[in-house]
């Protein structure tokens, strides 16, 4: 039986089990072996990482065909508008093409765990928190898309893929759950 890996990824940390020293990585986090992430988080995400030790269902999750939505809570500089947010909606033009319809709301800051280190702050310019919900994922999507529509992200927590989502994972916690070979 299928067995999957729910990870709450910290900020700073490698979405794989080497790198160059001193970088963190997940052999730091997860002592078992024969799991292999299914899709990635950049260095600077945060949040949920899945795991599995069946490469077909690795396959399934982490590719875009399958369409299972990723839910991600981006705090990004500035006041969103409603522009901005539209733009999103729609698809965004990246250097490597359009991107997906977004679905993209205005959200209050979120009770997250306090990220280490901080964010950057600037007293004179605000922040707003958006929830993205995406069906694809190219590398760094949702901060290349914020920035294209004039909204950096600051910071970027995935909190859910499908119906697996982080439940209660403080940073560095993991544990295990049993699939069917399917998805949800």
């Amino acid at each position: 039986m299928s067995q999957l890996l729910l990870f709450n990824k910290p900020f700073g940390v490698l979405s794989q089990f080497t790198g160059a020293d001193p970088q963190r990585t997940l052999a730091q986090y997860i002592p078992k072996k024969g799991y292999y992430a299914a899709g990635r988080l950049d260095k600077d995400s945060e949040g949920l990482l899945i795991l599995t030790n069946d490469g077909r269902l690795q396959q399934r999750i982490a590719e875009p065909k399958f369409k299972l939505g990723k839910i991600y809570l981006a705090q990004v500089e500035g006041s969103i508008d409603s522009t901005a947010i539209s733009r999103l909606q729609q698809g965004v033009e990246l250097k490597d093409g359009l991107t997906r319809p977004a679905e993209v709301a205005v959200i209050d800051a979120p009770q997250l765990w306090p990220r280490q280190p901080p964010i950057r702050e600037r007293r004179q310019i605000p922040t707003s928190w958006i929830q993205l919900t995406l069906y694809e994922g190219r590398n760094r999507q949702v901060r290349r898309m914020t920035a294209a529509v004039g909204f950096p992200a600051l910071r970027l927590v995935r909190t859910q893929v499908g119906e697996w989502s982080l439940n209660g994972l403080e940073p560095g916690q993991w544990r295990l759950q049993t699939s069917a070979n399917e998805t949800p």
